[in-house]
């Protein structure tokens, strides 16, 4: 995932900190799969399609 994920997801972490709910990074995925599936398709295939492409595999090791 990109950078810009992560600190997304620290955000929305802090969010529910804020809210008083301790979140893990885990729950907090699970919680984003829970409101992507009650999406009509029309809305979830935009959130897809707005979604970075990021290449697979894992970066090269750095010496």
């Amino acid at each position: 995932m990109p950078r810009a994920d992560y600190e997304k997801i620290a955000v929305l972490k802090q969010r529910c900190l804020d809210a008083g709910v301790d979140v893990k990074k885990s729950e907090l995925l699970r919680a984003a799969l829970l409101l992507l599936e009650s999406e009509p398709t029309k809305r979830l295939l935009a959130a897809v399609t707005a979604v970075e492409p990021v290449k697979t595999g894992r970066p090269p090791k750095s010496k």
